[in-house]
């Protein structure tokens, strides 16, 4: 499975703190065997964040795309209201699980807006900004993931 991390932070993005949330994810997904493709760092800023989507959108290769940062409530957060224009189905129900396995470990789980949907033949998951919270998101879904990136690509023969 092609892979894309997305590390949306200001500090991140402006040399200020190091990208630890999206090195987490990267080492997560290649010790799944799947391969990042391409990764980018960019500001909490909706028109930044729909632009490097759009990017990977329109590569062929890339089936799911994975973002960290921006799911919080602080008014820099804007990550669902960048992502969610751009999906053609949402699947709640992965958004849901990330949130109940986060709150097996820590009440502050409630607060994430994280989203999940596909585009096209994508899969786009919205992971929290913390290290941590991101692996834990990505963890909590990742079985499911190869059944559902075969389902927006229309494979959809049931074994």
């Amino acid at each position: 499975m092609e892979t894309a991390v997305l590390t949306i932070s200001d500090g991140c993005h402006q040399g200020e703190r190091e990208d630890l949330s999206g090195a987490a994810l990267r080492q997560e997904i290649e010790g799944r065997g799947w391969s990042v493709s391409d990764w980018a760092v960019v500001p909490d800023e909706v028109d930044s964040i729909r632009g490097r989507l759009q990017l990977w959108l329109d590569r062929p290769e890339i089936d799911l795309i994975v973002s960290t940062g921006g799911t919080g409530l602080s008014p820099r957060d804007v990550t669902p209201e960048a992502v969610a224009p751009l999906l053609d189905k949402e699947a709640p129900g992965l958004a849901e699980l990330m949130r109940l396995r986060g709150l097996e470990k820590t009440d502050f789980a409630a607060l994430s807006r994280s989203l999940a949907g596909v585009t096209g033949s994508k899969l786009i998951l919205c992971l929290p900004g913390s290290p941590k919270g991101a692996v834990e998101s990505l963890q909590a879904v990742a079985k499911l993931i190869p059944h559902a990136v075969d389902i927006a690509q229309g494979r959809t023969r049931h074994k």
